[in-house]
């Protein structure tokens, strides 16, 4: 004789393999986008090389087309009491270089959308990504903080 609470374990975890299967596209979420596959662009920032401080940094702070504007311009430093031009625009000082090499990452392939921010980051490199990234994640922020621990 079966045992009933069996069973059913069973037949839960049977549907659940089931329906994660079939949500499944078959794509691994680091490939390359469609759009960015010959230039070999990844959409992972686990995939990008390591970064450069201070090619960063100097990137941050060149105006470059087709805006004419720096980074620093719009974000800040937070060095010499330099923050975000307005209270709706990003501070990226400190901010975790992952995440903003993903979200500039999503800008340059498309599947992030902002007037400007998509027009800055259409034709950068993974090296240019990891670089400015790279430089802002390693500038001290009095506003962010790290939660962890906080319980």
């Amino acid at each position: 004789m079966t045992n009933p609470s069996f069973f059913k374990r069973g037949l839960a975890i049977a549907s659940l393999a089931l329906a994660l299967a079939a949500c499944s596209s078959g794509e691994v979420p680091a490939g390359h986008s469609s759009a960015d596959r010959n230039e070999g662009h990844t959409k992972s920032s686990s995939g990008l090389p390591a970064g450069n401080i201070a090619a960063g940094d100097k990137f941050a702070n060149a105006k470059r087309p087709p805006t004419n504007q720096a980074c620093v311009e719009c974000h800040g430093t937070n060095e010499d009491d330099s923050h975000p031009i307005d209270p709706v625009t990003p501070r990226l000082a400190g901010q975790y270089h992952d995440y903003l090499a993903h979200s500039l990452q999503m800008y340059r392939d498309g599947d992030r959308a902002h007037p400007l921010m998509s027009l800055q980051a259409k034709d950068l490199t993974d090296q240019q990504i990891a670089d400015v990234t790279a430089y802002f994640g390693s500038l001290q922020s009095d506003k962010l903080r790290d939660l962890h621990g906080v319980h």
